[in-house]
């Protein structure tokens, strides 16, 4: 009797033993992430266009001339939501609601299905797009192919999963990714346009790379980027304000 006690002991304290490793892996490799640099930072103050409020997602309201579209936006992997002010303030200037969605551990992953309480909460916007970078691309990318309420998707150096298929959907696409990003699997990013309606618009930034589309430094793997990654967010605002355009 105290033999199996003892190895029922030994089998408790064992799984005991291996989850706390994997709880603390786990928590260890979400506690090193991209953080938002100086130029995203400063984007995060309201001016006389748009103003900026942080209530753990980062809502950008248009002061004047604003439309009932707004633009949900999932941050990639490991990057603090913050880190893509500077796309979101633009979009925002010329009239559009963008919120960027905070995300748990700063992972898509674990909360897929955010954009929910967003739409909820902001019920004066009629007509949604959501997008993401990389990783928040691929989440992005799936919320939209389950909730046809979602007009518009921008993909970001990303691509959605092999089993989402747009290509009978009338929903508009935008996918862009820089010509020097060494991270996304650019081939899978390019030949995603099978997976999308013919309207769809594919478009390499040149010289850009990963990590371009926010502020939050070098990204470990990447390519050099030829523009500065203040460039290659001002070009992704302007491709993404054209889709917006497109639903007015």
């Amino acid at each position: 009797m105290k033999q199996k006690k003892s190895l029922r002991f030994k089998i408790i304290t064992g799984i005991a033993i291996f989850l706390i490793m994997i709880a603390s892996s786990f928590f260890i490799y979400v506690s090193f992430y991209y953080k938002a640099s100086t130029l995203a930072l400063s984007t995060l103050k309201s001016d006389s266009v748009v103003k900026v409020e942080e209530n753990g997602d980062i809502l950008f309201t248009p002061v004047s001339n604003k439309k009932n579209i707004g633009f949900i936006f999932y941050p990639g992997g490991k990057v603090e939501a913050s880190a893509y002010a500077p796309i979101a303030k633009e979009i925002a200037s010329k009239g559009y609601t963008v919120v960027i969605a905070e995300m748990n551990f700063n992972l898509a992953v674990l909360s897929p299905n955010k954009a929910d309480s967003i739409i909820n909460k902001y019920k004066e916007v009629d007509t949604w797009i959501i997008g993401g970078h990389s990783l928040g691309g691929v989440m992005a990318a799936s919320y939209a192919y389950e909730h046809n309420e979602i007009k518009g998707l921008v993909l970001l150096a990303s691509y959605p999963q092999s089993s989402k298929d747009f290509s009978k959907s009338d929903i508009k696409v935008l996918s862009l990714w820089g010509s020097n990003d060494k991270v996304a699997d650019l081939n899978k990013v390019k030949e995603a346009n099978k997976l999308m309606p013919s309207s769809a618009e594919f478009i390499e930034l040149k010289g850009g790379n990963h990590g371009g589309f926010g502020d939050y430094g070098h990204q470990k793997g990447d390519g050099d980027a030829t523009i500065t990654n203040e460039e290659q967010m001002r070009e992704a605002s302007e491709y993404i304000i054209k889709l917006l355009e497109k639903l007015q």
